[in-house]
C-alpha cells in the first residue's frame, strides 16, 4: 500500500480553498445533501460532465475505514525512514534525475526548486508514479466531505474535482489515492486546477501520464507555498554532549551562526552563512541531528507529519550525494500505547495533545518539552520512562 495515501491529508488544509462561499453542512441524508452540493457546483460555473459526475458518486465505506487508519505514524523516525528509503528507489531516483534533466533543469530555473527535493516527493508519492491509487476519485471526495470529520477540507475539492472533470481535465472515473489525491505526485483537486503545469508542450496538464507535467507542477506547488528558491531545506549536524536543549524544536529559529557558538556543527561539508534554522532533534538529544532551513517549514506546509517530512527532506539530501545519518544511539522512547498513557496523563494535566493516539506530534512535543523543563530534565522534545514517572 502507498504510504502516502495514509499521509497526505495531514499537510491538505494549506490547499484548500477558501470556504467562506460554502455552507458546513455535513452527514444526513446523502441524498438531499448530494443535491446541495450539486447546487453549489452549478453556483460555481459547473455544468456537464462535472454535474453528471456529482450525481452519480457514491459513498464508499473502505475511504472512511482508511481514514481512520493511521498507525503508521506510531513509528520513530529512525523505523520510519528505514522503511521508506531503499536503495531502489534510491537507484530509480538517481535514473528519473538523469532521464528528465531537462526538464529538472527547467523547474529549476523557473521556481528555484532543487531537483532532489522534486524526486524525494514523487517517489514516496508514488514509486515514481508506478502506485497511484485505485480509488474512484469523485467517491472518495464525495465521502470525505460528506463525513463529518473534515467537510471544510473536502467540500472545496469536491467543487474543484467537479471543475476539473467539466473542464476535461480528467475523466469523470478517474483514480487516485483515498483521500482525493491525483496523479504522480498526488495533489488533491483544487491544486490540480490551480497549479497544474503542462510540462510536456501537449497543451494538457496530465498529472498520471506524464512525469513531465508532474513535475513542472510539483515545482509550481512549492513555488506558490513560499519555497526561496536556490536555497538549502536540511542538513545533518552534529550536537554536543551538553547545551540549551529547550531551543531545540521548530518553535525556536536560530541564526547559524548561533547554534555554531552552541556547538553544532556540520557533519558533512559547512554550515552556511546568514541563514536562520532550526535544530531538529526527531528522536531526542542522542538520536538523529538535523539543521532545518525556511524551505523546510514549506515542506510541512505540503505535510505536516514532521516524520515525514523529515524523511522526505533528508531522501532528498541522499539523492544529492549525503551520507546515510547518524542513527545515535539510546533512544529508550515509549511504544505507541505507552505514549498513549503519557498523552492522556499529558491533558490531566491541561496541555493541548490533541487526541492519545501514540502519534508524537507537534501537540505532543511541546507539552514534553515543557514538562521536561519545569521538571530539570533535558528538554528534546523526547518522551521517555524518566518523564513518564514525573507524571
Amino acid at each position: 500500500m502507498n504510504l502516502m495515501k495514509s499521509v497526505l491529508i495531514a499537510g491538505a488544509a494549506t490547499t484548500i480553498l477558501s470556504t467562506s462561499a460554502y455552507a458546513q453542512s455535513c452527514g444526513g441524508d446523502f441524498n438531499a445533501w448530494r443535491s446541495q452540493m450539486v447546487e453549489e457546483a452549478r453556483a460555481e460555473g459547473v455544468s456537464g460532465a462535472g454535474i453528471q459526475a456529482m450525481q452519480n458518486a457514491k459513498i464508499d465505506p473502505a475511504i472512511l475505514k482508511k481514514d481512520r487508519a493511521q498507525g503508521v505514524y506510531t513509528l520513530d523516525f529512525v523505523e520510519f525512514s528505514r522503511r521508506l528509503i531503499s536503495q531502489n528507489r534510491i537507484d530509480n531516483g538517481q535514473k528519473n534525475l538523469k532521464k528528465y534533466a531537462s526538464v529538472f533543469e527547467r523547474a529549476r530555473q523557473e521556481y528555484g526548486v532543487a531537483p532532489e527535493i522534486i524526486t524525494s516527493f514523487w517517489a514516496f508519492e508514488t514509486d515514481y508514479g508506478a502506485i497511484q491509487g485505485d480509488d474512484i476519485t469523485i467517491n472518495a471526495v464525495t465521502t470525505l466531505a460528506h463525513d463529518c470529520r473534515r467537510p471544510e477540507l473536502f467540500r472545496p475539492q469536491l467543487i474543484a474535482l467537479a471543475k476539473l472533470i467539466d473542464q476535461g481535465i480528467v475523466p469523470a472515473d478517474v483514480t487516485g489515492a483515498w483521500a482525493g489525491e491525483i496523479g504522480q505526485i498526488q495533489v488533491l483537486p483544487a491544486d490540480y486546477l490551480t497549479k497544474g503545469r503542462d510540462g510536456d508542450g501537449d497543451g494538457r496538464v496530465e498529472l498520471k501520464t506524464s512525469a513531465p507535467d508532474a513535475i513542472m507542477t510539483a515545482a509550481n506547488f512549492l513555488s506558490k507555498i513560499g519555497w526561496q528558491a536556490n536555497q538549502p531545506w536540511l542538513q545533518e549536524v552534529t550536537v554536543p554532549n551538553e547545551m540549551e536543549w529547550y531551543d531545540a524544536g521548530l518553535h525556536k529559529r536560530l541564526p547559524v551562526s548561533e547554534w555554531k557558538a552552541r556547538g553544532v556543527s556540520a557533519r558533512g561539508g559547512s554550515l552556511p552563512a546568514n541563514l536562520e534554522a532550526s535544530l531538529v532533534l526527531p528522536m531526542g538529544r542522542k538520536g538523529p541531528a538535523f539543521l532545518a532551513y525556511p524551505n523546510f517549514t514549506i515542506l510541512l506546509e505540503w505535510n505536516q507529519s514532521l516524520t515525514y517530512v523529515l524523511t522526505a527532506a533528508y531522501f532528498g539530501n541522499r539523492l544529492g550525494g549525503a551520507q546515510i545519518y547518524n542513527a545515535g544511539t539510546d533512544h529508550n522512547g515509549l511504544p505507541a500505547e505507552r505514549l498513549k498513557e503519557l498523552q492522556v496523563k499529558l491533558s490531566a494535566a491541561g496541555y493541548d495533545v490533541g487526541k492519545a493516539d501514540g502519534i508524537l506530534g507537534a501537540g505532543t512535543r511541546a507539552a514534553v518539552r515543557e514538562v521536561q523543563h519545569k521538571n530539570g530534565l533535558p528538554a528534546d522534545a523526547w518522551p521517555t520512562e524518566i518523564l513518564f514517572n514525573h507524571l
